[in-house]
């Protein structure tokens, strides 16, 4: 609860979004030396850091579109000495904004502090759908943030989302650990051996590698300051991972390191489990995804499946008309909806030959004729022999089908993490 707690301390809670540029800063780094910052004075003590995933198709989206806040602890007569201490922060932070390249949509951050709990619509308008600026901006203003922003401002929307998010039982910890400046743009050290062991001294970590296409995953590809980001189940697991990782020799040593509770893997960008008929073969799209028609609640919905899709895109593939299917995903600006996962909850026999005599296939004797067998003259009503039908060359966990760990969206709840109910 956000507030006042007793005779001598508050409650405050600060929200940053939208510092980086494609080709410099990074926010989890910049809000990071902010949160230092405020630890430095015996005032302020900061409890908890939170990484917030939002809409993955917001129109300024990073890779991860996730913003960032925290909870600080302040004297009770120490509020306008936090909001200076961020004012000052704010400043340089524009300082060094205005060194970023010209090129690329600019950064326009926005920070902002709370002594209260704001609207947690504000959380689920920003995970479910593109949000207005200027409504979000007013909305700001009306509640009583304390907001320091450039620019357009349009950090205000991921920043007041996440300090309006509410963790609960379906919230997990990502650790973030960032490089020494000097090492900035250079390769990373990180070996995918490390990872592997990790992975199995470290069990409740996860998503550390991709075991379809042996590659780690928790070191980025780009040249930003992060070293690597281990997620897991608790504070404690992620933070004894990374100090595992920092004792080996075939890792790069971190200038700093932060756990962050995250709403990463809770499914909180999806509406709930849709089901429908396939009303037609799928297609394959532009770029190899695959399109699949379906009719559900009387209304035809347009689904797809990127190339990298995996065992949903296979799966989908051998889909046949009159098959019904449940699923999870996302709906694009475009209409479609993006497939997350999948389920056959009914499908149609699938057609596979005329009935056999003496070992070969009985042939129509002509329009309106029966089958006959070519070599001894049996006839035959007309039909076609089928068989149930069974997905092949995929896998799944209690009849549902995901992608590749690489290629899920961080918000999306792996099944090994729970089946979709």
């Amino acid at each position: 609860m956000i507030g006042l707690t007793d005779g001598q301390r508050i409650t405050a809670i600060i929200g940053l979004d939208d510092t980086d540029h494609p080709e410099a800063g990074c926010t989890t780094h910049s809000f990071d030396s902010l949160l230092r910052t405020i630890s430095d004075s015996n005032m302020f003590e900061v409890t908890e850091r939170r990484l917030v995933r939002l809409w993955p198709f917001a129109s300024r989206r990073t890779r991860g579109n996730g913003a960032l806040s925290a909870i600080v602890k302040i004297n009770s007569d120490s509020a306008v000495e936090l909001e200076e201490l961020c004012g000052k922060w704010f400043d340089e932070l524009a300082l060094s904004i205005s060194k970023h390249p010209d090129e690329g949509i600019p950064a326009s951050p926005c920070l902002v502090i709370s002594y209260r709990n704001p609207p947690e619509s504000w959380y689920w308008d920003s995970v479910r759908d593109q949000v207005d600026l200027e409504k979000r901006k007013s909305e700001a203003s009306e509640f009583g943030l304390k907001i320091f922003s450039l620019g357009e401002g349009w950090g205000i929307i991921g920043a007041s989302a996440a300090i309006s998010w509410m963790p609960n039982q379906d919230s997990s910890w990502e650790l973030v650990a960032w490089r020494d400046e000097v090492k900035v743009g250079t390769n990373r050290d990180v070996s995918q051996e490390s990872v592997i062991e990790m992975a199995e001294k470290h069990p409740e970590t996860f998503l550390n590698r991709d075991p379809t296409k042996g590659k780690g995953m928790i070191a980025p590809r780009t040249p930003c300051p992060v070293l690597y980001g281990i997620r897991g189940s608790t504070c404690e697991a992620v933070s004894e991972a990374h100090k595992w990782m920092q004792e080996r020799e075939d890792v790069e040593r971190s200038s700093s390191w932060a756990p962050h509770r995250t709403n990463q893997l809770s499914d909180d960008h999806l509406a709930g489990i849709c089901s429908g008929t396939v009303i037609m073969p799928p297609s394959e799209g532009r770029g190899a995804h695959t399109n699949l028609s379906v009719i559900s609640g009387g209304c035809t919905r347009q689904l797809v499946v990127f190339k990298e899709g995996g065992h949903v895109n296979r799966l989908v593939r051998q889909l046949n008309t009159g098959d019904r299917i449940s699923w999870l995903g996302l709906e694009s600006p475009d209409g479609s909806i993006h497939l997350e996962r999948v389920s056959v909850q009914s499908a149609v026999p699938r057609i596979s030959s005329r009935p056999s005599c003496c070992g070969r296939t009985m042939r129509s004797a002509g329009r309106g004729q029966p089958l006959r067998c070519l070599l001894c003259g049996e006839n035959s009503e007309k039909f076609w022999m089928s068989k149930p039908w069974s997905p092949s060359g995929v896998s799944s966990i209690s009849g549902w089908y995901e992608p590749t760990p690489s290629q899920r969206r961080h918000l999306a709840k792996p099944l090994n993490h729970g089946i979709p109910s």
